[in-house]
């Protein structure tokens, strides 16, 4: 599972350098928000969680950790999208702030179940 993080995480870190040189290159900075949650929820958190795995955690192939490695993905690409859309005028507010709430909140769960899987984890080495 630290291995898929680290993938997972490299391509959202080339993603967020994109457009970051994108909006250097037009001089329309826009997308800075997406931006920022491309670089922080898609590349550090996933780093995080790599090392996390790979320091502490012992079984990533439960289902617990798929699943929070999917509820991780999904919440972020759909918030990313969103914002995407947002600050490019895609689509308004009123669309969209149901699917913000809802994939922000999806990340939230992710994280959730990340600190259950280190506290249960924690306990198995004491």
């Amino acid at each position: 599972m630290d291995r898929k993080y680290v993938l997972t995480g490299l391509g959202y870190a080339l993603l967020g350098l994109l457009l970051g040189i994108h909006m250097a290159a037009t001089k329309n900075h826009g997308q800075l928000v997406t931006h920022a949650h491309i670089m922080l929820l898609g590349f550090v958190v996933s780093m995080i969680y790599a090392m996390m795995h790979k320091l502490w955690l012992t079984d990533g192939n439960s289902k617990l950790a798929i699943a929070q490695y999917w509820l991780h993905q999904a919440g972020t690409a759909v918030l990313i999208i969103g914002l995407y859309c947002l600050y490019g005028g895609i689509a308004g507010d009123d669309a969209l702030a149901p699917v913000l709430g809802i994939s922000s909140i999806v990340v939230l769960i992710s994280l959730i179940l990340m600190k259950v899987m280190y506290i249960k984890s924690s306990k198995s080495t004491e």
